[in-house]
């Protein structure tokens, strides 16, 4: 089953954090941590970690993905924050003139 969710770019975040309550919804979890509170100053707080089975960013899919659970601030308005896993994997391009962003896996020595 596909599912969309709003999400940033966020080269301060280590690794991809997904909020608990798009993993309640989509089923990967069965209920969000009450116990959870965000810091003062922050929009997210990281409690715990989760593997996806795939995931696709901007166009490239992802399997068995490693991500963050995070409780994340509700007036946000995102349920992702795509961290520096993504930026490690893939070349971004963001082109100000046209208004896109390009991303394309790093070329390895042997060319894969």
């Amino acid at each position: 089953m596909l599912h969309s969710v709003a999400g940033i770019l966020d080269t301060g975040a280590p690794r991809t954090e997904f909020s608990d309550q798009f993993l309640v919804h989509t089923g990967f979890m069965n209920s969000t941590n009450e116990n959870v509170s965000i810091k003062s100053g922050l929009q997210t707080q990281k409690y715990g970690m989760m593997t996806l089975p795939s995931v696709t960013i901007c166009g490239h899919q992802m399997d068995d993905f490693e991500v963050f659970v995070s409780h994340f601030e509700e007036s946000w308005g995102i349920d992702a924050l795509i961290g520096l896993d993504f930026f490690r994997r893939f070349l971004v391009t963001i082109d100000y003139t046209n208004g896109v962003l390009v991303t394309s896996p790093y070329e390895t020595k042997n060319g894969r």
